[in-house]
């Protein structure tokens, strides 16, 4: 995706006249543009240069982001640094001077008898011109909205601004023209005219609405502002410099000047400025700008280690493997920002509402006028009505119902190390009914370990495991490691043996001290020596709780049994519990053996197990899943690429592959399971604090706009258009607040989860219960099948009944709770016997 900056936009109609200008130049295969961010996403094979050109011939400005980008994220701070609101303070403060010296003259004096200078008293015309002269100073000084909304009338494409232009200006006109007609009646020595024209005069409505429009617009973008601080801080991470050996000495050079292979240095204190991997020295490194995970990571000589990360021990020398734009933080950021520059479906309806808006309200202004003329008021009131239906609307908040609530949600997410990589994967992962959970590196570790040592009778502990290590150190399979491991972690050494042997299928094969020594499976072991029957039934039980029984034996003499396992993680167990409780139907998807993935189900507790996959089989299991319902399915390998593509969301786990994080639309950086629901209980939040902002945006106008209009004035209910104005910049401001109250959202907290209605499982259980399977013994032709389906469809509570005397079976469906004796009485009244029901 190519993004760019820009310039113009002011409300969704703005964004929306953009975006289809933009999707029509040929080549455009998807265009998403943010009126938070004021940024473009495109995809596609057109030049950047065609693209510029439509954006401005819409009457906007454009430029390329990676033309001015560098290979520090400073330069991105940089370019979503809040320029907006200063140039709005400065805007308010001048307007504000003018307006209330305006509303003093217009108000204070006519309302309340305030003072005026003496050349003023009884001079009406004098009146109107200061009041003509402060209200064009103010309009001046707010000339933005005049330029931008008639500049969008010439081009076609109305937009907030000219909604305000045209309600300050037709205010302003208009008053002109009736100080001119003041100034006639004054000629005419006319003083009473002159006096009663006075009340026509909407000067201070004309610079209150530019005023309050700016007030709504300087609110708006603190707001704004503040729901890309969670991206601003990322970029805050990196380092502005680092120390690298050239010519075999250490030179502080800006972190632009980096390149792949350097060698840098990085002391106790120091933040890591680029990817690399360590070559020297050991040290303790703090991750939590990454992954939010506080406890620091161990590194020693090959370990990886990324910017931002801080060195908290140790002195270590590395070499630089990613810099500038490909660092895990850049690539984070840039994670983040292309997320902010795509659109959620639920935006949809507001973009196509945010196209035809504003044109709406110009009619539907125009057509308040001529209704209220038609109804005998006069000119002034009628004018007034279609003003503040003008000024009252608010395509704003329509534009910035969904953007606001996605960064605030994107930024909150990286905040804790879950990475959405576009709008739709935030919106969809909330909306998942099965999570498929791929057991080795998600579920488990990924690393098996020992769990059990049982030594033979006679035998000490020490014993049998010294023996197997020894036997196991020249061994290069997986569960041979885990015996290492555990030598090495208790500072064990093995002894040394010959003759060492790898019997595939079987085990392994050594000399010790001029005995044989011996270790594998049960099926090899028990093909040499007797086993005991108690080893033995310790061996099976170990077995069905997922574990592999590994026996050793050294001369004619079994030493016993080490269970080794792929554990699992700590935090699984709670994380598939609340994922159950937030009803979702949970799936673990392995290619193990049924008894080692039915064991491991178990313990975590999941609906459904699917063992004996093949990695090319993934993607048609979750093929199949989704005709059930919305999947989202997490794994961590090169082998769930394709499945993490086919299903709704896919999750990646952020120690995984790197083809497997290219695959995913949401990235987990801590690699914990408890992220899983965390993720979805943001995507919940996010989504419910989109359609509050939808709402808001609708009702506000679909209330507001019928009230400006003066559709309820035979109840008293009218609006002044400065109050209209006034309300219409509480409205944008007041859904960009609520966005960004999703930065309180417990992401972990599993209190506030509400379990959906009528989920997959509770759907499964319910068709188990209502269809009775019944084997009936005596059937011999279709005219007995005839007599049972007659005799079983005709109790209450049964919808349908198939029958067949081939199978000696009957698949009852229920309508309702029918119990089985009144089925089984039902079938033996027609001399048949019932043997069961299931």
């Amino acid at each position: 995706m190519e993004q760019y900056n820009v310039t113009g936009m002011s409300c969704a109609a703005c964004s929306a006249r953009v975006e289809k200008a933009v999707s029509a130049v040929e080549g455009v295969s998807a265009c998403s543009v943010s009126l938070l961010t004021n940024s473009m996403g495109v995809e596609g094979s057109a030049s950047p240069e065609a693209i510029i050109a439509a954006v401005e011939a819409a009457g906007y400005g454009a430029s390329r982001k990676g033309a001015e980008r560098t290979a520090s994220p400073a330069a991105d701070e940089e370019s979503l640094r809040d320029r907006e609101t200063p140039v709005l303070k400065r805007r308010l403060l001048s307007s504000l001077g003018f307006l209330l010296v305006l509303m003093y003259i217009s108000m204070g004096h006519t309302m309340w008898g305030f003072p005026l200078p003496a050349f003023f008293v009884g001079n009406h015309v004098a009146i109107g011109l200061a009041e003509m002269l402060l209200a064009a100073i103010v309009m001046v000084i707010n000339q933005k909205f005049f330029i931008s909304g008639f500049r969008g009338l010439i081009h076609r494409a109305p937009n907030m601004d000219t909604l305000v232009a045209l309600g300050s200006g037709v205010s302003f006109l208009y008053s002109a023209y009736t100080l001119f007609a003041m100034t006639a009646a004054a000629a005419r020595g006319d003083g009473e005219s002159a006096h009663a024209l006075m009340h026509n005069l909407y000067f201070e409505s004309a610079a209150m609405i530019v005023t309050l429009i700016t007030v709504g617009k300087m609110l708006e973008a603190r707001s704004k502002g503040k729901t890309t601080d969670a991206l601003k801080s990322l970029m805050r991470l990196a380092p502005q410099t680092a120390c690298v050996e050239r010519g075999g000495k250490e030179q502080t050079v800006p972190i632009d000047e980096v390149e792949k292979d350097d060698v840098f240095v990085v002391r106790p204190g120091e933040s890591i400025p680029v990817d690399g991997v360590v070559l020297d020295g050991e040290s303790s490194v703090n991750e939590a700008a990454l992954t939010g995970e506080s406890i620091p990571v161990d590194k020693t000589a090959g370990d990886r280690v990324s910017a931002a990360t801080v060195n908290q021990s140790g002195f270590i020398r590395c070499r630089a493997t990613r810099v500038g734009e490909d660092t895990t933080l850049s690539q984070i950021i840039k994670m983040v920002s292309d997320a902010a520059a795509t659109k959620a479906p639920i935006a949809k309806l507001a973009d196509r509402v945010s196209g035809v808006f504003v044109p709406a309200v110009i009619g539907v202004a125009l057509v308040t006028f001529v209704i209220w003329l038609l109804l005998g008021k006069d000119f002034a009131y009628a004018l007034s009505r279609a003003i503040a239906v003008l000024v009252i609307s608010c395509p704003c908040a329509l534009g910035l119902a969904t953007p606001v609530a996605i960064m605030v949600g994107n930024g909150l997410g990286a905040k804790n190390g879950i990475l959405f990589k576009t709008a739709v994967s935030l919106e969809e992962a909330g909306k998942a009914q099965i999570v498929v959970l791929d057991k080795t590196g998600t579920v488990t570790n990924g690393e098996p370990v020992v769990t059990d040592l049982i030594p033979a009778d006679g035998v000490s502990e020490d014993e049998l495991f010294l023996c197997a290590l020894s036997l196991e150190k020249k061994s290069e399979h997986p569960l041979a490691k885990a015996i290492t491991a555990r030598g090495e972690a208790a500072g064990l050494a093995p002894r040394a043996v010959s003759d060492f042997a790898a019997l595939p299928g079987n085990g392994l094969r050594a000399v010790l001290d001029g005995e044989t020594l011996l270790g594998g499976s049960m099926k090899y072991l028990s093909s040499l020596l007797p086993v005991p029957d108690a080893l033995r039934a310790k061996a099976d039980a170990l077995a069905e709780k997922g574990k592999t029984p590994l026996l050793f034996a050294r001369g004619d003499r079994l030493l016993g049994l080490i269970a080794v396992a792929d554990t699992v993680k700590e935090d699984a167990v709670e994380a598939v519990r609340q994922l159950k409780g937030m009803g979702i139907h949970v799936v673990m998807l392995t290619g193990d053996n049924a008894r080692t993935a039915a064991a491991i189900g178990a313990q975590v507790d999941a609906d459904e197990v699917i063992s004996g996959v093949l990695p090319d089989g993934k993607e048609s299991v979750i093929r199949s899943l989704r005709e059930r319902g919305k999947v989202a399915m997490v794994g961590d390998g090169i082998n769930d690429a394709p499945a993490l593509t086919r299903a709704d969301v896919g999750i990646a786990i952020g120690a995984g592959a790197d083809v497997a994080i290219d695959a995913a639309d949401v990235v987990l950086m801590k690699s914990r399971m408890l992220d899983v629901p965390a993720a979805i209980r943001l995507s919940r939040a996010t989504l419910v604090n989109i359609k509050e902002n939808l709402f808001w945006a609708f009702f506000y106008n679909v209330v507001c706009i019928p009230l400006a209009a003066g559709a309820y004035a035979r109840f008293g209910l009218t609006l002044s258009p400065m109050i209209g104005a006034a309300a219409m910049s509480l409205s944008s401001f007041c859904v960009v607040t609520n966005a960004l109250r999703l930065n309180f959202c417990r992401l972990y907290d599993p209190a506030r989860d509400k379990k959906r209605k009528n989920t997959l499982s509770e759907r499964e259980e319910e068709e188990k219960t209502m269809t009775k399977t019944m084997k009936i013994e005596g059937m011999m032709c279709p005219h007995c099948e005839a007599r049972v389906k007659k005799a079983l469809e005709a109790v209450e509570g049964v919808a349908s009944a198939e029958v067949s005397h081939v199978a000696g079976t009957a698949v009852v469906t229920l309508g309702a709770d029918v119990a089985d004796d009144v089925l089984k009485s039902a079938v033996e009244a027609q001399d048949y016997k019932v043997l069961g029901i299931e």
